[in-house]
């Protein structure tokens, strides 16, 4: 399986920016290559359930986003560093959580992207703490 590993959380004041990366090695990344896999984004905050944040497909050409960071947040990758990376404009209070990547290799249709059992392999998350 894949390791990832998440970077860029902080402290930040609400309307500020984070960019968070997440890179990829090993498993199936090795084996079959990064831009083989579909990436997705999610989030938990303490007593909540890890949340969907956003996903790209394996080829670049698709992006979902929860409503609720649609507009603020753009998800993106970089094959040859065999990195995804959530721009997080725009941020609120309720947006604090521990960040995780996840990755799919192969194909994610449709709201398939927002389901956690769709990503075999995580990151150990990366905690952004947005203040008032």
């Amino acid at each position: 399986q894949a390791q990832l590993v998440e970077s860029g959380g902080g402290l930040v004041q609400a309307g500020g920016s984070l960019r968070l990366s997440c890179a990829a090695s090993g498993g199936t990344v090795s084996i079959y290559g990064f831009s083989r896999h579909a990436m997705g984004w999610f989030r938990q905050a303490p007593g909540k359930d890890r949340e969907f944040v956003a996903a790209m497909s394996r080829d670049g050409d698709h992006t979902d986003y929860a409503s609720s960071v649609e507009g603020r947040f753009t998800i993106s990758r970089d094959n040859a560093k065999n990195t995804v990376y959530l721009q997080m404009n725009s941020l609120r209070p309720e947006d604090t959580a521990v960040y995780y990547c996840g990755a799919h290799l192969g194909g994610v249709s449709g709201a398939a992207y927002q389901l956690r059992s769709q990503y075999t392999d995580w990151g150990q998350g990366t905690q952004v703490t947005v203040s008032q």
